[in-house]
């Protein structure tokens, strides 16, 4: 692995380029003012405050802060340091020169950082008002329907706008016209209208459209948005009197074959084409009290662990786009995994161990949406229990050694309360739901066995792995099927696993990412978007696109 032009995800408030925050007792204030020159790669300007995966970078790092430093604020307000100008969206120039992998994965973090937005106010009462203080565009306007209420400037000429249909020949994002729908409930003829518009719509329109909730001339708007804010924030429920914990930069080494962090290790074989990801845990009893838990802060192994994990999540979906197979292992002790997902259950009340658990949700609704392969594997040593074990029930196989007593200690696995809440996916179900549709007696029967050591007979015969092969077999069964499955087409297995993983139910969140993986794929490498007349292409040129007319 090369290690020139490795993109992460490191942020910090001291250095941020396009985001300021500002804290006011319960009331948080995040700013975008975007640096025209401050483009993650080079090629494009960020005009107009477009943004690019450098910025959203600075945002799910300003999100995280407040969760944890500032848990007294109940109220985030977004807005912009411009006049006139909320946000023009994702930059147009930068998509039409990125590659359709840097494209569909920037998406993909971008939907991710709305989406934990909408989670905290779910699960953490910390809600988000969008003070849209002028042209609000396309992905601009994406980000204000993430939050719980959306201002609008009453100014005659700011409005909001999905224009990627008629500008761009794309999606309204992928966020955008799925929350018009399934979150505003904007009425289909009218949505239609809306996305077919390059000017959108304004004041009290878009108001009664149900495009935004609130509207209020340039003289009162700031007032009005802090004073909703402050109801919002008193409503939410969240710590009144807690004090934040430091969040400290995650410790990343990157070497040659993948990336070392205290608590996962991700080994990358580029001519099989697979990573190697395993999750350690902990090697020592786990704080239970709330006060040794909070003085532990982002060392506490359950949010260390979960921060390294998704980091190297996000390293390679950014790096490694070749790596279509991440074999999925654990090591250490069970016992030590059990005690630390009793600690989390019996403190679940407490706001830092609730977001806390709201990161582990989402680090491992990550996997789940990732596009990839996922295989775990349950070897002699292995701790796949409670929360780790919601690893391998991620996996869309798992493999557990059968060994005889006489030649070792067999590989056991184990469930905990974790596993039958508190870590949905974002379908909103349990992944041990999912795998068994719902049934109610089967999830009732699994539920007895909390705490218990199942050997990989018993693990079998409860339908919570798929293979259990002998040591006589196990490399040679291992090897094949990452042979066979590193030779299939990756964009069929993309379609395969998204289809498997989410069968069931729809949720949001589901339709979101189903459409990033097929509609936005299919748009995004269409000559209508990209081809060398298409929209994308031509953009900002005073050319006009030329479209093969042809329904698809």
């Amino acid at each position: 692995m090369s290690l020139r032009n490795i993109v992460t995800y490191d942020r910090d408030p001291e250095n941020y380029r396009h985001w300021s925050i500002d804290v006011d007792g319960e009331i948080a204030t995040l700013t975008l003012n975007i640096d025209e020159d401050g483009g993650l790669v080079e090629g494009y300007k960020l005009k107009l405050n477009s943004y690019d995966l450098g910025v959203d970078m600075e945002l799910h790092d300003a999100l995280q802060r407040i969760r944890f430093e500032h848990p007294r604020v109940g109220a985030v307000v977004i807005t912009s340091g411009l006049d006139r100008m909320f946000s023009s969206g994702a930059n147009i120039y930068m998509l039409g020169l990125s590659s359709h992998e840097w494209k569909v994965n920037f998406c993909k973090f971008t939907n991710e950082t709305r989406n934990s937005m909408e989670d905290s106010s779910q699960r953490s009462g910390l809600k988000f008002i969008a003070a849209c203080n002028g042209t609000t565009a396309g992905g601009g306007y994406e980000l204000a329907l993430a939050c719980d209420e959306i201002f609008l400037i009453d100014d005659r000429s700011s409005a909001v706008s999905l224009p990627e249909v008629p500008l761009l020949a794309v999606l309204p994002g992928t966020g955008g016209l799925t929350r018009l729908t399934d979150k505003r409930k904007v009425r289909r003829d009218l949505a239609d209208v809306f996305c077919t518009s390059e000017e959108g719509v304004r004041g009290r329109k878009a108001k009664v459209w149900g495009l935004v909730d609130h509207i209020a001339p340039k003289q009162s708007f700031m007032d009005s948005v802090r004073e909703r804010a402050a109801e919002l924030a008193r409503e939410g429920g969240r710590s009144r009197d807690a004090d934040g914990v430091e969040m400290t930069p995650v410790a990343r080494e990157i070497v040659e074959d993948g990336y070392r962090y205290r608590w996962v290790d991700v080994s990358i074989d580029s001519k099989r084409r697979t990573a190697t990801i395993t999750v350690k845990g902990p090697d020592a009893d786990v704080a239970a009290d709330p006060e040794a838990i909070v003085g532990e802060g982002m060392a506490w192994w359950p949010l260390a662990m979960a921060r390294d994990l998704d980091d190297a999540i996000l390293m390679l979906r950014t790096n490694n786009h070749e790596i279509g197979l991440w074999l999925l292992r654990t090591e250490g002790d069970a016992a030590k995994v059990l005690a630390a997902d009793r600690a989390l259950i019996d403190n679940r009340d407490h706001w830092f161990v609730r977001e806390v658990i709201d990161m582990l949700r989402r680090t491992l609704a990550r996997i789940d949406v990732s596009s990839r392969s996922l295989f775990a594997l349950i070897e002699e040593g292995s701790c796949f229990a409670g929360t780790l074990f919601e690893l391998a029930l991620a996996a869309d196989r798992s493999y557990m050694l059968d060994l005889p007593e006489d030649e070792g200690t067999p590989p056991a696995i184990a469930l905990s309360e974790m596993n039958f809440g508190s870590l949905e996916r974002v379908d909103a179900s349990t992944r041990l739901a999912n795998r068994f549709y719902g049934d109610a007696e089967a999830i009732g029967r699994l539920r007895a066995l909390v705490g218990e050591s199942l050997d990989p007979g018993q693990a079998d015969d409860n339908g919570l792995v798929t293979f259990i092969p002998d040591d006589l077999d196990w490399s040679d069964e291992i090897r094949l099927v990452v042979e066979e499955r590193t030779s299939l087409s990756p964009d069929a297995l993309t379609g395969m696993e998204a289809n498997l993983r989410f069968g069931g139910r729809e949720t949001m969140a589901t339709r979101i990412f189903g459409r990033l993986s097929a509609w936005q794929n299919w748009i995004f490498i269409r000559p209508n978007a990209v081809g060398a007349k298409g929209a994308l292409k031509l953009f900002g040129t005073g050319s006009k696109a030329e479209f093969d007319w042809k329904r698809v």
